[in-house]
């Protein structure tokens, strides 16, 4: 097997982040966008792969008003360190959904994935369950997550990852 590892950065993309966002996004934009920054940078230098996935719904969900194909605020956050062409994108809340991310991390072979980004009892959450069942060795960098949801969802959420053998670092 393969000694590859990749960074994940989960849906940092505007709609969740800029000032233009919905009310029930209440997530701290500068603290979380800052910390990822410095880490991507940090396993870039270890020889992680970055990897970025964006979660975008089809035209005809408009009504949800957030992650619409075409949309800007669709797009990755413009604060965001873009450091590689590995963008994958999603329409579910599992990565592992997308069939072009599957295939790359099948043919990549890694044996860890970092993940980082929103939300944390959504897509991030749903994306570490999805790696656990490949069995790649998943972590979840703490300062590099958020969620809106109460801290008892977060608590439940956490210990369900734990159980999984998924460690919050």
């Amino acid at each position: 097997m393969s000694d590859k590892k990749a960074v994940i950065v989960i849906d940092l993309q505007k709609d969740y982040l800029w000032d233009k966002r919905k009310s029930m996004f209440t997530y701290d934009t500068e603290k979380l966008i800052r910390n990822v920054n410095s880490e991507i940078r940090a396993y870039m230098e270890k020889g992680y792969d970055i990897i970025y996935i964006k979660h975008i719904l089809p035209r005809l969900m408009w009504g949800v008003g957030f992650s619409i194909e075409g949309t800007e605020g669709a797009e990755l956050y413009e604060g965001l360190d873009v450091v590689s062409d590995l963008c994958f994108e999603k329409n579910r809340s599992d990565s592992y959904s997308s069939k072009q991310f599957r295939e790359h991390m099948k043919k990549n072979g890694y044996k860890e994935v970092i993940l980082m980004g929103l939300d944390e009892c959504g897509c991030v959450g749903a994306t570490a369950k999805g790696a656990a069942k490949t069995g790649i060795k998943v972590k979840i960098l703490e300062t590099c997550i958020a969620s809106r949801f109460p801290e008892k969802k977060i608590v439940k959420m956490r210990d369900r990852l734990k159980r999984l053998g998924i460690e919050y670092i």
